[in-house]
């Protein structure tokens, strides 16, 4: 009875035993079964690898763009900065802040003497906030934009000061203001000014625009251009003033008079067309945009009438009336502003077509 119970145990023990090797087997061909073959997981460390090594090399290049960039960034100038040898940039700040500015005519511009005697323009930029070093870097960048404009029909900056709320820029001095300042002693008969002489200062205008159209990379839209805004020179040469100030400050466009029917969506090059077709105008009829005279009509709407009519010389200023070759000049110079003046900027000539234009009406 003792043996047969000893055989019956010695069984069920070597059965049992046998169940847990058939599940240790089992448990053995599921692992093998769900592992990845030996190709996968290689494939799978070299890509891993691979997206490792990108990061970590696009993160270092990163950080070297940065350090660079961070090194490279110019300085916060302090003080007056000067851009001509002619302007003591010590003496500069003392004769800008002194009292005895004179405003030039009706543009922002003082005539301002300094301690060595040199007579300078200067404007005026006020309500800045410049605690922001990013700020103060940027307005920096963009004068020295400026002061390396280099055209006869530009005002030139020579220098300027910057302040914790404003800003002194220093032009070359323009002795017969403004050509606002002009016309209105036209109008006063203070003043003759013949139609060669306009039309001296009409191409000066448009080769000023033409060089910021055309030379400057990245192209300077003026935004701002209006009789104020053309200061005249000894021999009544024509300067453009406040190029490029729009980036400086948010200057409000051209007043309605002079902006075009596009400057609240989309300014362009032939934005600028646009307000000198308006100035031409005005040097032509001897008339500004807002006199009474045109009533419900603008200047432009008024110079196309005629023109369709065939009347085109009832439009001309009637003291610049003289010769027929003048007159036939004037009258294409209608024409010209017209064209100018079209609603459509696609219609209008660009700078660079109107130099042409406008020289081939005298020889210059």
């Amino acid at each position: 009875m003792g043996k047969t119970k000893l055989i019956y145990y010695s069984g069920f023990k070597v059965g049992f035993l046998w169940v847990q090797l058939r599940c240790v087997e089992c448990q053995r061909r599921m692992i093998i079964s769900t592992a990845p073959p030996q190709s996968q997981r290689v494939f799978l460390s070299i890509l891993f690898g691979m997206l490792t090594g990108l990061i970590c090399a696009l993160l270092f290049a990163w950080l070297v763009r940065s350090f660079v960039r961070y090194i490279n960034k110019p300085p916060i100038l302090k003080g007056p900065v000067a851009f001509s040898p002619k302007i003591p940039a010590k003496t500069l700040q003392s004769a800008l802040i002194a009292n005895d500015t004179q405003l030039l005519g009706s543009s922002r511009y003082y005539r301002t003497v300094l301690d060595n005697g040199l007579t300078v323009a200067v404007k005026r930029l006020e309500s800045f906030e410049l605690q922001s070093k990013s700020l103060k870097r940027r307005i920096q960048q963009e004068v020295e934009v400026i002061a390396s404009l280099r055209h006869r029909n530009l005002m030139s900056l020579r220098a300027y000061i910057r302040e914790s709320n404003r800003i002194f820029l220093v032009y070359d001095y323009v002795p017969n203001g403004s050509l606002e300042d002009a016309m209105n002693k036209v109008r006063e008969n203070q003043l003759q000014l013949s139609w060669e002489v306009r039309l001296r200062i009409a191409v000066g205008i448009v080769k000023g625009l033409q060089y910021l159209h055309f030379s400057c990379n990245p192209r300077i839209l003026h935004r701002n251009l209006k009789p104020t805004n053309v200061m005249l020179d000894a021999e009544f040469e024509p300067r453009l003033a406040d190029c490029g100030l729009a980036k400086i400050v948010n200057l409000p466009v051209a007043p309605s008079s002079y902006a075009p029917p596009e400057s609240c969506s989309r300014y362009t090059d032939k934005s600028d067309v646009f307000s000198f077709g308006v100035i031409l105008g005005v040097l032509l009829t001897g008339r500004y945009p807002t006199d009474p005279f045109f009533g419900d009509t603008s200047l432009g709407q008024w110079l196309q009438r005629l023109q369709e009519a065939g009347d085109s010389r009832e439009a001309l200023d009637q003291s610049i009336l003289g010769e027929e070759i003048e007159e036939d000049e004037m009258l294409m110079a209608v024409k010209i502003a017209v064209v100018c003046l079209s609603d459509m900027p696609a219609d209008r000539p660009s700078s660079d077509e109107l130099v042409s234009m406008l020289t081939q009406l005298n020889s210059f």
